[in-house]
């Protein structure tokens, strides 16, 4: 599929809103993969990517997880979880809320891409580098990620 938007790319020199990524609310989280990569799968077919640290806040706290050799399980402990709501805060996080009352952080990198999103018809949201969002396929509507001018 051809790339029909990449937005952002001059968000260092202006701000940013946060945005809703209302395709992932309602999803139940199917299963986890862990990895260099760290994948979390979704119902409905969707899937996060994540290539960062991430932050995961829950009753016992906050516990830093990183994709490697050795990634803590800790996300293991979501499965079966909804997802309430998920963002893209204005820096470029992906911030993720579960009904658990859980919440992701997936942070961003300054020199690679920290995050990605899959959704239905070929649907992805990168975030590269600095936070910058690239988006291909049909974004309109039903991500909230609004579509370039």
């Amino acid at each position: 599929m051809l790339p029909v938007m990449v937005a952002d790319m001059d968000a260092g020199r202006r701000p940013r809103q946060g945005r809703s990524i209302d395709l992932l609310g309602g999803r139940k989280l199917e299963y986890v993969r862990l990895g260099h990569a760290i994948v979390l799968g979704l119902s409905g077919g969707c899937q996060v990517l994540i290539e960062t640290v991430t932050q995961l806040h829950g009753p016992g706290g906050r516990v830093d997880v990183e994709p490697g050799e050795n990634p803590s399980d800790i996300l293991a402990t979501l499965l079966g979880d909804v997802i309430r709501t998920a963002c893209i805060r204005d820096t470029g996080e992906l911030q993720i809320t579960f009904r658990s009352g859980a919440l992701l952080l997936v942070g961003v990198d300054a020199e690679f891409e920290s995050w990605a999103v899959t959704g239905p018809d070929g649907l992805l949201i990168v975030c590269l580098a600095h936070g910058e969002l690239a988006v291909w396929g049909d974004a309109s509507g039903r991500t909230g990620v609004p579509r370039s001018r």
